[in-house]
């Protein structure tokens, strides 16, 4: 760590440019290398990607889009502002991803893409979706992947789009935010970096003079589309490299933790871990989630209440089915049949999960968890 922070305050001591310079193209071109596949871009963050992926598909007021229920509004609100109809799909129970079975359902004439979040670092069988209808476009959503795994291949590079997210509590981060796209359409690929950066472009034409008319062009790069801002800056990029030499380092130390921290609790019925152990699937935590099975003594309520307020260790629940929100349900989008979505939602819990938790920390965490549940099964234990 002191190595990296040495060399970027050296970097912002000594650099002659902020942005679009040469720690760009060496970010992206180790991304490229990481992930097996041309074509990827940075942005300032996965939301713009998508943005920019929306723009590409020339989402159209009434063209469906079908997304899980079960993710960030991120994923969504791109599509939404186009005018899209969202179509909430549930999620598999076992999985806690995208259900296959249901999304075949909720297909029709007017389907133009689905949306296959990777969420919790869990690497969605992208293979089985593209095989419904070659039509219909599949975008994988990496936040929370980067470095996953399917079947050998690194989540975002098997569908038509994806989008990544280096944001500060991601697996990469690039100093807080940032992201990158990846557009499988060589055409399509030709125009980020324009519609990234506000179309700036060089002039066709040679110049008399340098200076005249303007130091660059503007150009519209995809037809009836404006550009956007999106770029990441130099720093980031720098930043993002140092990370991107350790990831494998950090994926593996998330890895070795969410297995001992599922292996210490394995014993305890009313917690029901998403394990991932297969070959096939290589799952990269980026949070550590849980189903607690209800009953009269134990629910997630009880054991967040007396994991947080006794034990200080703070758990939440995550990703409310977004159908449920104010901001979809004023733009039309309250309805929704998610049976599994909502189970999961109303029963979870995610326990602290970074990569700076020390063994003492994990042990504790640990620890207390086993320490409220037989609390709670025995509710004339007095909490010490």
């Amino acid at each position: 760590m002191k190595k990296e922070k040495d060399y970027l305050f050296k970097f912002i001591s000594n650099t002659d440019t902020l942005t679009g310079g040469s720690e760009l193209e060496m970010f992206e071109n180790s991304l490229q290398k990481f992930l097996g596949k041309k074509n990827i871009f940075c942005v300032n963050s996965a939301a713009s990607a998508l943005e920019l992926i929306a723009t590409f598909l020339n989402i159209k007021e009434g063209d469906e889009i079908i997304i899980p229920a079960h993710t960030y509004c991120a994923t969504a609100i791109p599509f939404a502002r186009r005018g899209a109809k969202i179509i909430w799909a549930d999620i598999d129970f076992e999985t806690r991803v995208i259900d296959y079975f249901d999304v075949k359902k909720k297909i029709t004439k007017k389907t133009k893409a689905i949306i296959l979040v990777h969420l919790y670092g869990y690497i969605v069988d992208v293979h089985k979706f593209k095989k419904i209808n070659k039509k219909i476009k599949i975008l994988e959503d990496c936040a929370q992947a980067f470095g996953g795994e399917l079947n050998g291949k690194k989540a975002g590079t098997i569908g038509d789009f994806a989008c990544y997210s280096f944001h500060a509590q991601k697996n990469l981060t690039t100093l807080g935010e940032g992201g990158a796209i990846y557009v499988k359409n060589e055409n399509l690929a030709k125009k980020v970096k324009g519609m990234r950066h506000n179309s700036h472009c060089n002039y066709n034409k040679k110049r008399k003079f340098f200076w005249k008319p303007a130091m660059g062009n503007l150009d519209q790069d995809l037809k009836n589309s404006w550009p956007y801002k999106f770029n990441l800056s130099e720093i980031q990029c720098a930043a993002g490299s140092l990370v991107l030499n350790r990831i494998e380092q950090l994926n593996q130390k998330r890895i070795f933790r969410a297995k001992q921290i599922i292996s210490h609790l394995k014993k305890i019925k009313e917690i029901k871990f998403h394990s991932c152990f297969e070959e096939k699937n290589r799952h990269v935590y980026h949070l550590l989630s849980a189903y607690i099975i209800p009953g009269k003594k134990i629910n997630n309520d009880k054991l967040i209440e007396i994991l947080n307020n006794k034990l200080n260790i703070k758990c939440i629940v995550q990703y409310y089915p977004l159908y449920k929100y104010p901001l979809f349900k004023k733009f039309g989008f309250g309805k929704a049949n998610c049976p599994n979505t909502e189970r999961f939602f109303f029963n979870m819990i995610s326990f602290p999960f970074h990569i700076w938790m020390s063994n003492k920390d994990v042990k504790y965490m640990i620890a207390s968890i086993k320490r409220s549940i037989k609390i709670l099964k025995n509710k004339n234990k007095i909490l010490k």
